[in-house]
């Protein structure tokens, strides 16, 4: 999930999950913090995987985030949610 993460989100959300990839300092919204406790207490792994899966206007987040269902299979997917929890500070 590491290797997933690295190759497909760090652009934007950062190596360390903060948010402040180097893609994601243009953009609006700013991509989500998975360090933060804060964004964890608001979403369940299903959101998350939702997200991931369907892209970000599936749930009703940002409509520059892509689908990435086509790349990963629900495995994957569960295995990245598990991972991004992991960033999790709080």
């Amino acid at each position: 999930a590491a290797a997933a993460y690295a190759g497909a989100c760090t652009a934007c959300h950062g190596a360390e999950g903060d948010g402040n990839g180097p893609a994601g300092a243009a953009l609006v919204p700013k991509p989500a913090d998975f360090t933060d406790a804060a964004f964890w207490s608001t979403r369940s792994d299903a959101d998350v995987a939702k997200a991931i899966k369907e892209g970000g206007p599936a749930v009703g987040k940002s409509p520059i985030m892509a689908p990435f269902g086509g790349q990963y299979d629900d495995a994957q997917i569960d295995a990245l949610v598990t991972y991004l929890k992991s960033l999790n500070k709080g």
